[in-house]
């Protein structure tokens, strides 16, 4: 299945049946009156959060997106039958924005629901309109128009953690060491051309997720390389991971690795430059002593938090793992406790 995060739509909601004029007509009854009945609501198009969804490539097939119309109005004050709903999965972390950009909605929650597109009411039948100076009214109401226009939708991956680093840093194989993903891995760079998502299991049976975007280069966040185009799918991360290759395979200095995914992350904004990150040498089971330490005196003028690991031997692994989690449940604590608050603060209006 191909990774699409970004989809145009059109969608158009059904319009609502159009209301009854008619009377009772009925063997020894004189006068029946009138007995129109409502026409149906139109169907609404509705997006619906699902975490078993991880791509927007149903919505990439199906272009546009038509509800049905509520069924027109019948005699005996029968009313319409409303339209169909369409009810689309979306995955979490989808954003819905109109034609001019704005935010629609962000469904950043499993069964979160948003009616991009309301049905049209139906219309009244000319029951309704009967008063004790108009008794027979011929008037019924057309049905209202569904809500249509195009909308923009744009995912950013639900994820704790977020893999930055340039090719061949090792961040793939980070992956597939500590979580339950399989990505692709060999020797060349770009392996990765899309988002990889990894579960992270602890020992006390919690965890966190993972995510792994391309390597970036330089002039990512102005569009160059595979880069730029991803990045958002870490904005929602608690922490980055910057990986950088302690080995230097591809003739780059570890102070020129740093500098250069540093100025990436600035250029984008700061969405990603607000966030703790974390300094992981990979592949230092290659390193001399003296290469090591040399490195180590280095990064201490950087004020910096870093880490030595071999993601192939597994060297240093889990003293990082236990301090990801560590800011992970930080950051569930702080978003708790402004969820608190914010409960408080509706109860609060409440009673006053």
């Amino acid at each position: 299945m191909r990774f699409i995060d970004e989809v145009k739509v059109e969608v158009r909601a059904g319009n609502g049946g159009k209301g009854c004029s008619s009377f009772r007509r009925e063997k020894y009854v004189a006068k029946g009156g009138p007995d129109g009945g409502d026409g149906g609501r139109g169907g609404h198009v509705i997006f619906v959060a699902s975490g078993s969804k991880n791509t927007l490539q149903e919505l990439y097939l199906r272009k546009r997106l038509v509800a049905k119309n509520g069924q027109q109005g019948m005699g005996s004050d029968c009313h319409g039958k409303y339209g169909d709903d369409v009810i689309v999965q979306v995955p979490v972390g989808t954003i819905v924005k109109d034609e001019d950009g704005h935010i629609l909605a962000d469904l950043a929650h499993d069964g979160q629901e948003f009616f991009v597109a309301r049905g049209g009411d139906g219309g009244m039948g000319n029951a309704r309109f009967a008063t004790s100076t108009n008794r027979a009214p011929r008037y019924c109401q057309p049905g209202r128009e569904g809500e249509q226009g195009i909308r923009y939708l744009e995912l950013k991956l639900m994820a704790d953690v977020g893999l930055v680093g340039l090719p061949n840093a090792g961040k793939s194989t980070l992956l597939s060491r500590i979580s339950n993903a399989r990505p692709k891995i060999a020797d060349y760079p770009f392996t990765t051309i899309k988002p990889m998502l990894g579960q992270v299991f602890m020992d006390d049976g919690d965890g966190f997720v993972v995510a792994d975007i391309p390597g970036l280069i330089e002039g990512a966040h102005e569009g160059k390389g595979l880069g730029h185009r991803f990045l958002r799918h870490i904005e929602r991360t608690a922490v980055l991971l910057h990986l950088v290759d302690a080995a230097c395979e591809d003739g780059k200095p570890v102070r020129e690795q740093i500098s250069e995914i540093q100025g990436e992350l600035e250029g984008y904004g700061e969405a990603l430059t607000s966030k703790p990150r974390l300094l992981v040498f990979n592949k230092s089971d290659a390193l001399l002593d003296d290469e090591r330490a040399a490195i180590e005196e280095e990064i201490a003028t950087m004020g910096v938090e870093a880490y030595f690991i071999s993601a192939v031997s597994g060297e240093g692994v889990q003293q990082l793992l236990h301090r990801i989690y560590e800011q992970v449940l930080k950051l569930r604590e702080q978003l708790a406790a402004k969820d608190r608050e914010e409960a408080e603060e509706i109860n609060d209006s409440f009673e006053k």
